[in-house]
This record gives structure tokens, C-alpha cells and sequence, in this order.
């Protein structure tokens, strides 16, 4: 992490979480350009600068939404073929549609890039997220709506605990079509009795 960056909200042995920062956009969007055979076409993250600086800046000003930037932490063990690891952006994980009141409730999206895929390192970020959501953010509930076909973002799910609650059939329109997803979801009760 370069010097002078944000502080982790949270961190485990692997993977720390921060908030986005306009700072982060050259790194994020050369992720996302090394990244699109892994994303499409399941996910469509910003690849330029203007993109990144919209994208961010609706993460930061807006009161619905928090994002937040899965960093290998800089200490950690060596990676793959013992190269170091640098402290890199693993993956993003967002919570949208934050509705406060009765629901106190959030829609996740989130991705690896290519780098840290199959590395376990956005389970342990998931599992960060959702421990600050229902802690510092006093969130109740947790949904996160994924196309049938996308067997990772499934997997991830499953493996941070989410129950699957449902199929909503043209739920998004992404890539030119209204696409089915199906509805994965945890609540604060979930976590406790884990």
C-alpha cells in the first residue's frame, strides 16, 4: 500500500478493507482492463479514468451506497510461486441500496481481478465486509442477487454463508438484456449463530 493511503476498516490475515479513494483509479482500472475475460459477462467495472472517477465518486457522496477495496495486506506470506505480495487491489466488494429505517438492509456487488482470482482472498474480504456491515454500519440484512450461470460469485456466496432465498427472473438489465439472477442473502442473526 503506497505511503500516505487510507487505513483498513478491517483486517485478517490475508486481506484488509478500506474505502475507495480517487487516488486508487490508475491501479483500479489497469485491474479491470487485466481482468475482462474474467468479469464479462458477468460484470462491467470502470476501465478508464473518467468511468473510474464517476464510479468512485457515487461510492464516496452517496449516502445508499459504500464501497470498499480488498488490499493483500502488505505483511503477508509470500503468493503464488513465492513472488511477495505488494499490498495490491484484490477485488472491490460494493453495498448498494442501503435502506435504513425498518430494513436496515444492502445489496452486494462485488469482483476479483485476475491476479488474486481463486486465491480465497475475496472470501476473507466478503466475510470483512459483512462483519463491518452488521457491525459499524448496523445493517440487518445482506442480499446479493447473482446470474445462475456465474458459478464462482456462487460458490463465494455459499462459502461466506449466504442462503439462496429465491430466482427473479429479468431482476437486471446488463449487457443489453433484462438477466434472471437469484437472490442470496444473510442476515446479522446468520452470522451470530455461526
Amino acid at each position: 500500500m503506497p505511503e500516505n493511503a487510507p487505513e483498513y476498516l478491517a483486517a485478517g490475515p490475508r486481506v484488509g478493507i478500506r474505502h475507495f479513494t480517487y487516488a486508487d483509479g490508475t491501479e483500479f482500472t489497469a485491474r479491470t482492463r487485466e481482468s475482462k475475460d474474467l468479469h464479462q459477462p458477468w460484470l462491467f467495472p470502470p476501465g478508464s479514468a473518467d468511468a473510474y472517477a464517476a464510479y468512485a465518486g457515487r461510492l464516496i457522496q452517496d449516502p445508499t451506497k459504500a464501497g470498499f477495496l480488498v488490499c493483500e495486506l502488505p505483511h503477508s506470506p509470500k503468493g503464488v510461486g513465492g513472488a511477495p505480495i505488494s499490498g495490491a487491489i484484490a477485488g472491490f466488494i460494493n453495498i448498494n441500496n442501503i435502506v435504513e429505517g425498518g430494513f436496515l438492509s444492502g445489496a452486494l456487488g462485488y469482483g476479483a481481478f485476475a491476479h488474486a482470482a481463486g486465491r480465497g482472498l475475496m472470501g476473507e474480504g466478503l466475510g470483512l465486509v459483512v462483519r463491518y456491515a452488521f457491525g459499524k454500519m448496523g445493517l440487518h440484512r445482506l442480499e446479493i442477487n447473482v446470474q445462475p450461470g456465474n458459478a464462482a460469485s456462487i460458490a463465494l456466496a455459499r462459502r461466506c454463508g449466504f442462503r439462496l432465498e429465491g430466482f427473479s427472473p429479468d431482476f437486471i438489465y446488463m449487457d443489453g438484456a433484462w438477466r434472471d439472477h437469484e437472490r442470496w442473502a444473510i442476515t446479522a442473526e446468520m452470522t451470530r449463530s455461526r
